[in-house]
């Protein structure tokens, strides 16, 4: 993702707010039949590992479960508020005329390794549905 060193942020307790606030995420593996993106709600645990684990549930009848494996690359995206910002909002555009239109956006990706567990409870999906 292109991200401007300005629009960086690195600050776990930032990234982690993101995350809580906009559950749902999109995961992307890139499976057998190439890549595939899956919109799931996930649980942040904020406390495992160095910069926490996130966790879902997918559902029988989606394929997902049969065609990821352990140990896959996977990128989770979630996506948090977006605007459209005008050129004519910046007080040297009538002065100079060059600036162009934007997007500003708030999003976070978690690259990370997939684990797939059938053994959990149901103490995620209810956490999930929470």
């Amino acid at each position: 993702m292109y991200l401007p060193r300005h629009f960086v942020e690195t600050r776990t307790e930032e990234l982690h707010r993101v995350i809580t606030d906009c559950t749902l995420g999109i995961l992307v593996l890139n499976g057998p039949h190439g890549l595939d993106a899956n919109h799931l709600p996930f649980e942040l645990n904020p406390d495992a590992g160095e910069r926490g684990q996130l966790l879902a549930h997918v559902a029988r009848a989606n394929p997902l479960w049969q065609e990821a494996r352990a140990g896959d690359d996977a990128l989770v995206i979630f996506r948090a508020a977006d605007a459209y910002i005008s050129p004519n909002w910046y007080p040297s555009k009538h002065e100079l005329h060059r600036q162009v239109p934007t997007w500003n956006y708030q999003a976070v990706h978690v690259h990370g390794k997939i684990t797939i567990r059938e053994d959990v409870t149901g103490n995620l999906v209810r956490a999930l549905v929470d």
